[in-house]
Parts: structure tokens; C-alpha cells; sequence
């Protein structure tokens, strides 16, 4: 597990070519520029090679130009115009230059430099002048990636107007950078918002987004599994297509078409081809198993000019359960596994489309890997793991096929993304994979628990972006040191610092060792039987968690106090409802700490008539208008609130009620235990009869009662 460290105003020697992605965040010690503006110039994937010698004012505003009048470099300049905002003379010029133009080979010549030969797809070439700066590239791709970089150099609101002169060649170290989404278990995107997603990995250099899709892609011929207000239809893949196309990122759906298919299994429409009644795994074999692939695929192929299709098939551990469990006992699951997915592959060539897997059968059996089709692509995953990723990768890579590797982004079952985990695995994994030759990443979300916020998720996918672009192993310390101002805007170095808060809120509690995510210590009871337990591991953290995540809270407000400008708010929305979350986590168990103290003291004084007043206040304090009961009601009932405005800011409201009725049933079991402890202690005390024991009260207790 990593520990972060927030670092700001990392150095590097003026002048001097920075290469490969040991630092992101650019301090440059050069006479020409102050101690203020070096600690402000942060790139974000750090480039390949940098030298920067001063700085030039560009008060006058900026304005960007493609001569070649290509519609790529023009949506490239226009996003360049877009990003520099409205000023009365844009004196200052980007010139958006291609290789092959007379132009764009002076630019290069001048300044003694070269495009070799890989950076012909995605690679430029940027020199920032006194006068005017130029953006050289082979390809569109390669003119707009320069764009996002020098839109990094541009100076955040309240800074000096002057950016950083010098040049910059880059290029990436892997062609494919895939963020997936998860689309089938619960949240689904709005469109706009999936075109935001679009515009932010783009700007972070990553070509490719990934849905992932069980049973919400639309399918005229199949129809009955999509949910009605929560599947993608063929005019929204059509409008997100045409959208991507413009940022240079590719949509690659994947369609899970052997297991993870409950959502369709379920309905007895699609018995017979079911492993298992209303299970998870297409059966192979079945007279309808290839035929309802081969249809998914074809319409797949019609809407998404991908030339990748991406088949899941992870996890089929029910395999050999049901209607293949002759054919298993036989042969193996590795032979069987691998025989259905010849069987798919081989109906799905005529699509002309590259076939992406995960690799489960790596480790599930890998001597059946050499079984598999050469030319389809292994996607291996691991979401803890910091290093040993060899063993996952070297059965395809020994089989001749090619492979991506895919890290996670540590969100699922997590009221916020545990970026103590999240790092290592990217870091690690994309290091290994480059060293073992994959071609690709897939930087993965999952919303397992069916409460994910992808808002929440930027720190690990855009990590996993940049990573992907840069050569050799990231620094975690220098993206954390960048991200709050590449992202968000952020000069104080606050949000930066309430990341940090809440890795360290989750640090606390691993300490707790309770063998349990965050998000079932959210919604477990600190009353019953098992919260007890749970509660006494916690209990010597809870006041240092809570001091985390309150932490975080403030500094996120500090710093939208002191800028109104931030970009991404609502990702801030999204990250101060994680921290009330971890907060309440907290919360829970020391105030239930504190309820049963009071109330035991209180049981002790109800015969001392010294004393009655105290025992009456102290049962106030659990039960009142400020009682501490109605402290945790309150708390649940807001976080509602706060997580409804978060879900809606980019998804549609679908699966949204399968997640507030449990702040519902939360709210209400807290507003119940409120009045029976009103009702009843008090009754109690005013009838001069034995108060109720905790546990009639709806306390479960272990041990003694008072």
C-alpha cells in the first residue's frame, strides 16, 4: 500500500531536458522567472522531454490559428480559444502547424528539432516564443494532445498573465488509454455527461472510453433486458461517437458475452441458454448461446466505428454448474472456457473487429491460454497488488497475443475511492505492463455496490491516464502535487491537502483491521450484534477518522471561498460528500460510544434523588431536539440530500431509489429509536419504576446489562 505525500514546488534544473515521468509538477529555476510562477507549472501526463528557459506575457490574451485549415486542427484551436477565455486583443498566437507543411518545417529546423518516427500518431512537437508559439504534429491527434499541453501552461485565475517559454517534444509510451465505465450496476450516465468524460480524459491525453455494458445497450432484436430510462440507445451512441471523434477518443463498448449476464439470465425468455436457472454465464453449447452473441456483436459492429469490441467474459466461475457440467468433468474449464470463446470469436470475424478479454484463464489455467485465438487481446486485471504482475501477463504474452493491462480504481463498496490503494496498483501495474510489452491500459471502475459516483473517481482514472502516457514508472508524489491545480484550478494547494486527508482517513481505517469496506461500515448498525463488534475495533480510531474527513471538509470549502473560479465543482460536490460519509462513519460509533455511557450513568442515579436532574439530563442527551440520536438521523437524512444532488449531477435518475431508501430506512430506524427512548426512559423515570435495560430498547447488547 502507498502512502501519498502532498509535495508542492518540486524543482528541476533550468534549462536541462526533462524525460520519462519521474516528476509532473514543472518548478523551473531560471532568472526569468519568479519563485511564484516556477512552484505554478504543472503538467499533467508529464512530457517526454521539457526545457523551458523563461517566460513571456501574454496580457493581451491568447489565440490559436490553424493555417492548414484541417477541421481537426481547427476544433483543436477552437478548444484552445475556449480554454484561454474572452479578451479584448488576443495578442499572443498558437500556431497549429503540421509536419508535412513548409511552415511546420521551418518551426522545426529554427529551433533544431525532429519528429522521429515514433511520434508520427500521436507525438508534437511545442516551442513557446517571445513572439507567437508553435504546436507541430504529424497527425490531428498529435496537434490536439499539444494543445492540452500548452492549455496547462496558460496561467489560473489571480495569477501573473505570462506563461513559460521554452519546448517540448512528446509522444506517449502506450497507443491505447482506456477509461472504462461501469454502466450495469446501478448508476447510469446522463449523455452530456458522458461527453464531459469525454472532454476531461481527452485533456489528460487518454484516446479511449470504455463502457461496459451487461444488459443497458439497447438491442432492437433484444429489447426485453435493457431497463426502461437507463440503456444507451443507438441515437445516444450515435451523438457520443460523433462527439468523441473530435477529443480523438475512441468508444469501445464492451458487451459481456459469457458471464457477469444475470441482468439478461433472469427473464425466462433466455433459459435455455443460461448455465444455471436465472444464473450469471451464457452456457456454451446451447443452440442459442452464439447466435444471441453474434447478434449483440453485429449491431455493435453498425454503431461503434471501434475497431476494437471488448467480449468481458471474467469470472465465469459457474462454468460447470449446470448444463456443461459433463462437458467440464471431461475436458477441463480451461479447455471449455476456451473452446466457447473460439466458437465466438470464429462467428464474429466477419465483423472485421480486434477482440478484446479479460484474462482470468491466466491464473485460472493457464495451459489453456495457447488454445486461444493469436490475434484476440488479453486485458488482465488486479486492483490490490502493487508488483508481481508478471505471472498474469507472460501465459498471453508466451502465446504470441497482445495484451493491456488493467489496474482499478479502487471505488467499489468505498463511500470515496481509497487512493492508498488505487496508486500502487496503477503505478505497478502500468510499469510491468510497459516492461512486458502491452500495447494498452484499461483503467477500470466498478460500482459493485450500485452507489458509484464517478465524480469521485477523477484522482484514480486521470493518475491511470497519465501513467498510461508517460514512459517508465509515474511519480505518485508529483501527480499529487499537480492535480488540484491541473484539475481544478487550484493555487492554494488545498484540495491537493484534503486528497491527502482522505487517503489518511482510510488509512485509520485499515487500522481497524474490521475486515470490512467503508461502504458496509456506512450502512451497519452500531447497535446490533455485529456492529458491537465491529465497534469495539474501531473505537480507538473513530475521533481520528472523523478529524480526517473534517479536515477535508474544510479545506475543500477554504478553497472555493478563496477562488470562485475552480474548475470541476461538481467533482467537489462529489468529494465532500465522500468525506461527510467517512465522517459519519465516525460519528456512528462514538456517539453510540457516548449514548451508553450516559445511559448506564443514568441508570445509576435513578434512585438518588440528588442525582434525578443529571439522570434526566443525561437521557435528553441521547433523545432530544439535539439529542444524539437524532444526531445520527439528521446526519443520514442530509447525506441523502447531498448524495441525490451529487448522483443527478451526471446520472439519470434510474436504479437512484434503490440507494435513498436506504438512507430512508436509516433515517427512520433512527427517528423510531429516538422517540422510544424518549417515551420510555422518561415514562420510566416519571413513574419512579426501573429504567429499561439497553437492550429493550433496541440496544443488542454483549455482556452486562445495567
Amino acid at each position: 500500500m502507498v502512502r501519498g505525500v502532498g509535495v508542492r514546488g518540486m524543482s528541476r534544473i533550468a534549462g536541462a531536458i526533462c524525460s520519462g515521468a519521474g516528476l509532473a509538477a514543472l518548478a523551473l529555476l531560471t532568472p526569468g522567472m519568479t519563485a511564484q510562477a516556477q512552484s505554478n507549472v504543472h503538467l499533467l501526463p508529464q512530457p517526454r522531454e521539457v526545457k523551458l528557459s523563461g517566460q513571456v506575457e501574454i496580457s493581451g490574451g491568447v489565440h490559436a490559428v490553424a493555417p492548414g485549415h484541417n477541421a481537426e486542427d481547427e476544433f483543436a484551436a477552437k478548444d484552445l480559444d475556449d480554454a484561454a477565455g474572452e479578451h479584448t486583443a488576443r495578442t499572443y498566437t498558437v500556431v497549429l502547424l503540421r509536419a508535412t507543411s513548409a511552415e511546420g518545417k521551418a518551426a522545426l529546423k529554427d529551433h533544431d528539432l525532429t519528429l522521429t518516427p515514433e511520434m508520427a500518431d500521436e507525438g508534437y512537437v511545442l516551442i513557446v516564443g517571445e513572439k507567437r508559439a508553435e504546436i507541430v504534429a504529424e497527425s490531428g491527434a498529435g496537434i490536439f494532445y499539444g494543445v492540452q499541453t500548452f492549455k496547462q501552461l496558460l496561467p489560473l485565475e489571480g495569477e501573473k498573465k505570462a506563461i513559460p517559454t521554452g519546448t517540448i517534444r512528446d509522444w506517449p509510451a502506450m497507443p491505447h488509454r482506456a477509461i472504462d465505465d461501469d454502466l450495469s450496476r446501478g448508476p447510469f450516465p446522463t449523455l452530456k455527461f458522458q461527453e464531459h468524460q469525454v472532454e476531461v480524459i481527452a485533456s489528460f491525453k487518454a484516446n479511449i472510453y470504455a463502457p461496459y455494458f451487461e444488459h443497458t445497450l439497447q438491442y432492437p432484436n433484444e429489447p426485453l433486458a435493457a431497463p426502461p430510462g437507463s440503456a444507451m440507445t443507438p441515437d445516444d451512441v450515435a451523438e457520443l461517437v460523433k462527439f468523441a471523434a473530435k477529443y480523438h477518443v475512441t468508444i469501445l463498448p464492451e458487451q459481456e458475452a459469457f458471464g457477469h449476464l444475470h441482468h439478461v439470465l433472469k427473464y425466462d425468455i433466455y433459459s435455455d441458454v443460461a448455465e444455471t436457472p436465472h444464473g450469471n454465464v451464457l452456457a456454451p453449447g446451447q443452440p442459442g448461446s452464439l447466435p444471441l452473441v453474434k447478434d449483440w456483436f453485429t449491431q455493435i459492429a453498425k454503431e461503434f466505428p471501434s475497431p476494437y469490441v471488448h467480449l468481458g467474459a471474467d469470472e465465469t466461475s459457474d462454468l460447470g454448474r449446470g448444463r456443461t457440467k459433463d462437458a467440464v468433468k471431461q475436458q477441463g474449464y480451461g479447455p471449455v472456457y476456451v473452446g466457447f470463446m473460439k466458437q465466438i470469436h470464429d462467428a464474429l470475424e466477419p465483423l472485421n473487429k480486434k477482440l478484446l478479454f479479460w484474462g482470468d484463464i491466466s491464473w485460472s489455467d493457464p495451459k489453456a491460454v495457447p488454445g486461444l485465438p493469436k490475434d484476440m487481446i488479453a486485458v488482465p486485471w488486479e486492483y490490490g497488488k502493487t508488483k508481481g504482475f508478471e505471472k498474469m501477463i507472460k501465459p498471453f504474452t508466451d502465446a504470441g497475443m497482445e495484451v493491456w493491462v488493467a489496474p482499478g480504481d479502487a471505488n467499489w463498496n468505498e463511500v470515496y475511492p481509497d487512493a492508498n490503494v488505487f496508486f500502487g496498483n496503477i503505478q505497478g501495474f502500468i510499469r510491468e505492463g510497459q516492461q512486458m510489452g502491452a500495447k494498452g491500459v484499461y483503467i477500470t471502475v466498478w460500482n459493485d455496490d450500485g452507489e458509484g459516483l464517478f465524480n469521485e473517481d477523477w484522482y484514480g482514472v486521470l493518475f491511470g491516464a497519465t501513467a498510461a502516457w508517460q514512459q517508465g514508472e509515474s511519480s505518485i508524489p508529483a501527480y499529487q502535487a499537480a492535480y488540484g491545480t491541473v484539475f481544478h484550478g487550484d493555487t492554494s494547494g488545498k484540495i491537493d491537502q484534503a486528497e491527502q486527508e482522505l487517503m489518511q482517513a482510510h488509512q485509520t481505517l485499515g487500522k481497524a483491521k474490521t475486515n470490512m469496506n467503508s461502504d458496509e461500515l456506512f450502512w451497519l448498525d452500531p447497535w446490533s450484534g455485529r456492529g458491537q463488534a465491529v465497534g469495539a475495533k474501531l473505537q480507538p480510531y473513530v475521533e481520528e477518522l472523523r478529524l480526517h474527513a473534517e479536515k477535508a471538509i474544510v479545506l475543500i470549502e477554504q478553497a472555493r471561498a478563496e477562488n470562485k473560479h475552480l474548475k470541476e465543482p461538481e467533482a467537489l460536490d462529489a468529494m465532500d460528500l465522500g468525506a461527510r460519509r467517512l465522517d459519519l462513519i465516525g460519528m456512528k460509533w462514538e456517539l453510540t460510544q457516548q449514548m451508553v455511557s450516559d445511559y448506564r450513568r443514568a441508570v445509576s442515579m435513578q434512585y438518588d434523588k440528588t442525582q434525578r436532574d443529571e439522570a434526566y439530563g443525561l437521557m435528553y442527551e441521547i433523545s432530544s431536539n439535539n439529542g444524539l440520536i437524532q444526531d445520527l438521523r439528521d446526519a443520514y437524512s442530509a447525506t441523502k440530500n447531498e448524495f441525490k444532488q451529487v448522483w443527478l449531477s451526471e446520472n439519470r435518475p434510474y436504479w437512484l431509489d434503490n440507494v435513498t431508501v436506504r438512507y430512508d430506512l436509516a433515517t427512520q430506524m433512527w427517528q423510531e429509536r429516538g422517540w422510544k427512548f424518549s417515551d420510555e426512559t422518561i415514562h420510566a423515570m416519571d413513574q419512579k419504576k426501573d429504567l429499561p435495560s439497553l437492550r429493550d430498547l433496541g440496544y443488542v447488547e454483549q455482556g452486562t446489562h445495567p
